[in-house]
């Protein structure tokens, strides 16, 4: 299985030595969002150049507060200084309540604002001289100077931005899509889109809170209080009705070593390529339970 870490570091220094032990541990990455020290880039970068081989991946940063063209020159400069190959850039257009209540930016076309985002970005990373006249995003005779190839996941889980993903990016990066939104709406949407527009065949990054531990009541209870805030944006709403859950508890993947091992390889069956590990810790020793769900997730990885 690739399986990665959702990494939370307190500090650059956190971060680099957080992602040179899933590199020894034997992960296949680790992704950071946008809050991440404010901005993880910079940290990304330096840790970077302390691994060899782990893939370093944003899930997410923002669209909106960022001009494609500075997003392309960001992620380059990244992956420049991180001297290797291994940076992904994993981004969407966030959720109304924060474009718009915090940025005061306009939340009325996020599918066509994050289409046209793409396709500008997506030309730039990929060497191209890009001009592009859109309505909400424009760049006229852009270029931008890329050292190492730098692939991009859009985070998609409505149908529209699918289809975008499939049509321009490398794939998409989900948060609470259960195996049977993956089997039954992700992956059916992204191929065909995918196929459609001569691209090669989409990575599908599934995000789910995992904790490993024998009490299911007492980890769903860990679950609801780490990642209940998710229930009430409607984009994670929509995908956990698709997959059939009422709560971020129902989509997430608990129990014991040998149920959460069966219930990982149901989001591979499912369509999934990858599997990038929210780890709930439960109960009161907090370290001892997420170093039990850790050593089961790195004894699965390669």
């Amino acid at each position: 299985m690739r399986i990665g870490l959702t990494g939370r570091p307190a500090s650059t220094d956190q971060l680099v030595e957080q992602a040179k032990a899933a590199e020894e541990a034997g992960f296949s990455s680790v992704w950071y969002d946008s809050t991440v020290l404010g901005d993880p880039l910079a940290a990304m970068a330096v840790a970077g150049r302390e691994t060899t081989s782990i893939e370093l991946g944003t899930a997410i940063l923002q669209t909106y507060p960022c001009h494609p063209l500075l997003q392309a020159n960001r992620a380059a400069a990244t992956a420049e200084a991180m001297g290797r190959p291994g940076f992904t850039l994993g981004l969407g257009p966030s959720h109304e309540p924060l474009v718009s209540g915090m940025y005061g930016l306009s939340y009325e076309h996020p599918g066509r604002n994050t289409e046209e985002y793409l396709r500008i970005l997506t030309g730039l990373l990929r060497g191209e001289k890009v001009t592009y006249e859109g309505e909400d995003w424009t760049t006229r005779g852009a270029r931008v100077r890329t050292a190492h190839p730098v692939p991009v996941l859009l985070a998609a889980l409505g149908s529209r931005l699918l289809r975008v993903a499939g049509a321009f990016a490398d794939g998409a990066v989900l948060f609470m899509a259960s195996a049977k939104a993956i089997e039954t709406h992700i992956a059916p949407k992204l191929h065909a889109a995918a196929s459609a527009a001569g691209r090669p065949e989409p990575r599908i990054v599934a995000q789910l809170p995992i904790a490993v531990h024998d009490n299911v009541d007492e980890a769903r209870q860990a679950t609801a209080k780490t990642a209940g805030v998710y229930e009430s944006l409607p984009n994670y709403r929509r995908i956990m009705d698709i997959g059939g859950a009422r709560t971020p508890a129902d989509a997430a993947i608990l129990g014991d070593e040998e149920s959460v091992t069966r219930q990982l390889q149901s989001l591979l069956d499912a369509g999934a390529t990858d599997i990038q590990a929210f780890v709930v810790p439960v109960g009161e020793d907090r370290n001892k339970s997420r170093q039990r769900t850790t050593d089961l997730l790195a004894s699965l990885t390669g």
